[in-house]
């Protein structure tokens, strides 16, 4: 799950005055008619009359803040007179998205924008619509390879990726340079002012843990994730390795503690060497350094004697629909207006997530951007597909993101590690 980073009250002041100015020159995207089609329909207006509709939806506060939402909306209601549309705009975080619709499936955002590992328990519920027809058609043939799969479940397509969802390391040009990010062990050991951080340590309640054990070569249900009877085993030598070695690491002083400090509070002084997120927060990062901001894939460790690369987890952020939206087909129309080629375009201009669809992927403007190469490079050579189960979904978060906490209050340490992973192996395997 991906938490943001608390922004400093003078840092959002500026850059929400920078995005109102912005937000002012930026053209409208061009109309055009959206892809239509689900397997839950609802006739609309008769020809030539217009339809009074309510759409609520629910994004994260970046699609908000930088006008992204509103234009989509704005150019569909133009593209299709024969709505009269009033819109809700709330925001939830994606990483949020499946435990707000699950409290009130009725009264849920007609469209919301979810991380796709919780699209087991969505489906499950009866919570999202699983799309057909030319929605359905356009996530098969118009969406990269790496990420159509990760929006259906047993071939049934139930949301429109749009952005990649991994994340991958920022580091800052003053303190650290290109041969110091190559390992963990090297960012630790670059000699750095006394007040700061060289690394941050931030266990995204379990979904930037998983790189450590998995780069080790441990796994959770085998290798792909979808195998229950392969269980866990993160108990064994490899896995108390790393927990050993996430010890030391937790507890050096040289590494920032995620919840004790902020990202944000300590990048505007050029106090933290390294820390790892996703492109969604690069104009955060970006507007706090400037050009002193670097970009890499996420680094090597050697936690037992051997280099190995850190693997973080991959999938995709979504778009959904309702299956108890009221008003189904301009629902689904709208979900697949802001999934499409142009509007992922425009979410990229507006707010830097690198294009799921294949055709706005490879325009020269993405291919050209070092954000977007950091990405590509991250999902093809430091990445692990993130199981997708409801078993997974259901254990993992929870237990797995106790493992950085207990560390580091001491609950956990290298003389009942053993233990610990063994409790933690039959919890996540238990029925």
């Amino acid at each position: 799950m991906i938490p943001v980073p608390r922004v400093l009250p003078r840092a959002a002041r500026l850059r929400a005055a920078r995005l109102r100015a912005a937000r002012l020159r930026v053209e409208r995207p061009r109309e055009t008619k959206p892809r239509e089609g689900a397997k839950t329909r609802q006739g609309g207006a008769a020809s030539g009359e217009t339809q009074d509709i309510a759409l609520k939806v629910w994004c994260p506060q970046n699609q908000i803040d930088t006008g992204t939402m509103t234009q989509m909306q704005e150019a569909f209601q133009a593209a299709h007179p024969e709505y009269n549309i009033t819109w809700t705009n709330e925001v939830v975080g994606e990483d949020k998205c499946q435990d707000e619709v699950l409290k009130d499936v009725g009264n849920a955002a007609d469209v919301f924008l979810f991380s796709n590992d919780q699209l087991p328990q969505l489906v499950e519920a009866g919570a999202i619509a699983q799309l057909g027809g030319e929605t359905e058609a356009m996530v098969k043939n118009d969406m990269a390879d790496s990420v159509k799969d990760t929006v259906m479940i047993d071939g049934n397509v139930y949301g429109i990726p749009f952005t990649h969802n991994t994340f991958f390391m920022y580091y800052d040009k003053t303190l650290l340079d290109e041969s110091d990010i190559t390992s963990l062990e090297k960012i630790m050991a670059k000699e750095t002012a006394d007040d700061v951080y060289n690394y941050y340590f931030e266990s995204a309640g379990g979904w930037k843990l998983g790189c450590y054990y998995y780069g080790a070569g441990c796994t959770i249900f085998g290798p792909d994730g979808s195998d229950l009877s392969a269980g866990v085993d993160w108990n064994n030598a490899t896995g108390l390795a790393v927990t050993n070695y996430l010890i030391d690491l937790i507890n050096n002083p040289k590494c920032a503690f995620d919840g004790e400090i902020t990202v944000s509070e300590l990048i505007e002084s050029h106090r933290l060497g390294a820390w790892f997120d996703g492109s969604w927060n690069y104009q955060l990062y970006h507007d706090a350094l400037g050009d002193d901001l670097g970009m890499a894939v996420i680094p090597t460790f050697n936690p037992d004697g051997t280099d190995h690369q850190l693997l973080g987890f991959y999938g995709s952020k979504a778009i959904g629909v309702n299956a108890q939206s009221k008003n189904m087909a301009a629902a689904v129309q709208f979900a697949a207006f802001i999934g499409n080629e142009e509007n992922q375009i425009l979410r990229y201009e507006l707010s830097q997530q690198v294009p799921a669809n294949k055709a706005a992927g490879s325009s020269e403007k993405v291919l050209a951007d070092p954000l977007a190469t950091v990405l590509i490079n991250e999902s093809n050579n430091a990445s692990v597909a993130q199981p997708v189960n409801s078993t997974f979904s259901a254990r993992y978060w929870s237990y797995a993101g106790a493992i950085p906490t207990e560390i580091r209050s001491g609950e956990i340490t290298k003389d009942n590690a053993q233990a610990k992973l063994d409790a933690f192996v039959e919890a996540m395997t238990a029925e």
